[in-house]
């Protein structure tokens, strides 16, 4: 497997841990800031652990990647609350379409800052993806939408800022994996539990088994998932990083019919194939940036060597 590929590979399978988010929130059934809270709570211990082991074979983190995790950590609470509380008001579906409008946005500023210019398949493929996200949100059915539309379009479009925010932030802290997120959850934690009253307080005792949900969330979409993909962000344009992970409301569809007992529409099914072809079309002939750190084994505290 070429290396382009590899990377490819490690994001898709990030995108796919981090689809899990969605039906986890809801199966914990706590509020928005409760969850964004436990979810980065129970995430901190493992990921400083993982970031010791990282900082033997790499070095500390520098100054420079210290200060962007810390922003990033920041813009990350926001995209948190934004998110929950915008499935809240206009519904799982609409949120998730308003909330990944991130590949627009992060393949623009990345040609502005990064000046990477987004290949012509990324172009074609971004506007083909982004469609099938709207089908599969439930656009078309009345369902999708909930309590307060037009309040839950302002939380989608800031969730979408936020989260483009994030992933360019990222990318910038350097070739480091689990320093800059174990910072970004340290931050994101302390931030949301000050910003939380403002989106309704959270609860900051356990509840079994709400919890255990809450710890699955943790350890899986934020450890494993962000893991695999503040990986693969500075070893691949970043616009490319932002249209894989345009699988998640694909996945997150599948998941919910599973676990949830949702049954998508022909519409939401049809919007599965249209971002498979699209995410397919865009991935290829676009390199990856040079590696310049280990794999996401080595990353993780194990080896990635073969006898």
């Amino acid at each position: 497997m070429s290396a382009h590929r590899r990377i490819v590979l490690i994001a898709v399978v990030g995108a796919l841990v981090i689809s899990l988010s969605g039906p986890l929130v809801r199966l914990s059934g706590v509020s928005p800031a409760t969850s964004a809270f436990w979810r980065l709570a129970y995430a901190v211990p493992p990921l400083l652990l993982l970031a010791w082991l990282e900082r033997r074979r790499l070095g500390p983190l520098p100054a420079k990647g210290r200060y962007l995790s810390w922003a990033a950590g920041f813009i990350f609470a926001l995209d948190l609350l934004f998110w929950h509380t915008a499935i809240e008001y206009v519904g799982a579906g609409l949120a998730t379409v308003l909330g990944n409008l991130q590949v627009f946005l992060v393949a623009f500023a990345a040609w502005a800052i990064f000046r990477e210019r987004p290949s012509t398949r990324l172009m074609i493929g971004t506007p083909v993806v982004f469609t099938g996200v709207v089908l599969i949100s439930g656009l078309f059915d009345s369902a999708a939408y909930g309590a307060d539309p037009r309040l839950g379009v302002v939380f989608g479009l800031a969730t979408s800022v936020a989260y483009a925010a994030y992933l360019l932030l990222m990318k910038a802290a350097g070739p480091h994996t689990m320093a800059p997120l174990a910072h970004t959850a340290a931050v994101a934690m302390l931030s949301v539990a000050v910003l939380s009253p403002i989106f309704g307080g959270a609860d900051f005792v356990p509840d079994w088994p709400a919890h255990g949900w809450l710890l699955a969330l943790a350890l899986g979409p934020q450890v494993v998932g962000w893991a695999l993909i503040t990986w693969a962000l500075p070893r691949q344009p970043a616009a490319l990083t932002a249209l894989l992970l345009l699988i998640q409301p694909m996945t997150t569809v599948a998941l919910s019919a599973l676990l949830l007992d949702e049954r998508p529409s022909p519409w939401q099914l049809a919007g599965c194939a249209v971002i498979i072809i699209g995410v397919l079309y865009g991935s290829r002939g676009s390199p990856p940036l040079p590696p310049a750190a280990p794999e996401p084994a080595e990353a993780l505290g194990t080896s990635s060597r073969r006898a």
